[in-house]
């Protein structure tokens, strides 16, 4: 059986350390290939320090992992070796339920999505699926995806996770041309919303707890950018979004944002606190048939259909790159939201 070098915490509190993690050999459907970079999530920190029920140790976090095809099985018929591929929060699902026969293998109705990391591995029983923290990674091919050739491949990474997970609210509620839309937040998944709204063509503005994001909010593509703890700046925003979303990763009052929206508006969270948000007051729903809503990444057609996107407008994160050495102290910057916008790990090629 191949293996492969990876990273991985032994408990919560444990540093990462570098361990040999078993590979399954290509299938005639799978796709074997070389992982060059992965982007650090804050849902990777959130399991690896056992923050969210149901880690399962060794842990080897990450899913916005993109390579290059080494192999591929007889029956493959979309990669060849040496294409430029990815692999996002998933690698496999029922296939045959609504929702994955709608292309949205995200909500698998039947025995739920396998991700990426840290979920049963049915090709390996009594194990669990690890993930790009790792050199090589086997994966069906109807679950990796094309990068663009245009895009650098670290900066393209995040896309994987950071971009569908923003972008797939923006397409779902229609923005675009004479859409308003909202940003809470600029993080690794505010500054890809804002992104892509941005070039989406809605009027896009960033709401953000630090007045030293303002410059950063309009460099990236912001129309306006609002202090939200500065009570007569939020005072004077008028109740006008057609969509707001929400990317803050910590509990806080919603009703500041649900008050925001025009009549029909949506207040979208994609933010995932380990505390739930407090709340929120439904008569601001009620009058003016707002709507609060979640979302989950996106499934795999919608996925490439981001990718596409942003080949077309070049459009990747920004990005700060670092070694396997540097995993600790990146999670504590996380933490401390030291970093502008999204750490990158460089795999070894030895």
């Amino acid at each position: 059986m191949p293996t492969a070098r990876a990273f991985a915490v032994s408990s919560p509190t444990a540093r990462f350390a570098p361990i040999t993690i078993p590979r399954r050999d290509p299938g005639p459907t799978d796709v074997a290939f070389a992982i060059h970079h992965c982007g650090l999530c804050h849902s990777d920190l959130h399991t690896a320090r056992g923050e969210w029920p149901g880690t399962v140790y060794p842990c080897v976090p990450g899913h916005e992992l993109v390579g290059v095809v080494t192999a591929v099985g007889a029956k493959v018929t979309r990669f060849a070796v040496g294409d430029k591929v990815g692999v996002g929060c998933m690698v496999d699902s029922c296939r045959t339920c609504r929702a994955c026969q709608a292309g949205l293998e995200q909500y698998c109705e039947t025995h739920g999505t396998v991700f990426t990391y840290n979920s049963p591995d049915a090709h390996q029983p009594g194990h669990r699926t690890y993930g790009g923290y790792s050199t090589a990674i086997v994966v069906d091919e109807a679950f990796v995806l094309r990068m663009p050739a245009n895009l650098d491949l670290a900066a393209a990474a995040p896309l994987l996770c950071a971009g569908i997970t923003t972008f797939s609210p923006l397409r779902t509620w229609g923005a675009g041309p004479g859409t308003r839309v909202g940003v809470v937040g600029l993080g690794g998944l505010g500054h890809m919303a804002v992104k892509l709204a941005h070039a989406m063509g809605a009027h896009t503005t960033l709401f953000t707890t630090s007045a030293g994001k303002v410059a950063d909010g309009q460099r990236l593509g912001a129309d306006r950018v609002v202090v939200s703890k500065d009570a007569a700046a939020m005072a004077e925003v008028r109740p006008e979004f057609d969509l707001i979303i929400d990317t803050v990763a910590a509990a806080h009052n919603l009703d500041a944002y649900l008050q925001l929206l025009a009549r029909d508006g949506t207040l979208c969270v994609v933010g995932a606190p380990p505390t739930p948000h407090p709340s929120p007051n439904t008569g601001l729903l009620i009058f003016g048939r707002r709507r609060l809503a979640g979302s989950l990444i996106g499934g795999i057609p919608e996925t490439q259909a981001m990718l596409d996107f942003c080949g077309a407008h070049g459009i990747v994160s920004d990005v700060e790159r670092i070694g396997p050495e540097d995993l600790d102290r990146a999670y504590d910057r996380m933490v401390a939201s030291d970093v502008k916008y999204r750490f990158v790990l460089d795999l070894p090629q030895a």
